[in-house]
């Protein structure tokens, strides 16, 4: 994928500022991804929608082919980590990108069904390629207003 033209602008974004369901924010030449939800699955399939943001608009992402993942891990923060990678792998070995999301916590597991669709260059416009999640601000905690968030910065 290349850069948008004008380049990519890490600003803070929401799929829906009123419920606030994901956010990116900018983090020095990366990128942050939150995602919020009344569980920590829910928290996680937002954080999907936020990575999908930070490469082209969401709402641009067909969700017609579904792709099931599945990630083990010791805590929820590896979890968080292990999921998002598996997506950005999904997104540049097959060039996919997910619109929408379905996730199951089961203890250290996680299964879930990304819902997308392959790259169309000219109708995606990808901003930027994410090249990894890492291990910076990685965090999945119940805010004290009793939401889930689940944020990592990912290298872009």
């Amino acid at each position: 994928m290349t850069a948008a033209p004008g380049g990519f602008s890490a600003s803070p974004s929401c799929s829906n500022p009123a419920a606030g369901a994901w956010e990116t924010f900018a983090h020095g030449a990366d990128v942050g991804v939150r995602g919020f939800g009344s569980s920590p699955a829910e928290a996680f399939a937002n954080a999907g929608m936020a990575l999908t943001s930070v490469v082209t608009s969401p709402g641009a992402v067909r969700p017609i082919r579904p792709r099931v993942i599945r990630c083990s891990a010791p805590d929820l923060g590896l979890l968080l980590y292990d999921w998002l990678n598996a997506l950005i792998t999904a997104m540049a070995v097959d060039r996919l990108l997910f619109g929408r999301f379905e996730v199951e916590i089961d203890g250290q597991v996680l299964v879930a069904r990304a819902f997308g669709e392959p790259l169309d260059v000219a109708r995606h416009e990808p901003a930027v390629e994410v090249k990894g999640a890492t291990f910076t601000e990685l965090e999945v905690a119940r805010d004290p207003d009793g939401r889930w968030r689940a944020q990592c910065v990912v290298d872009v």
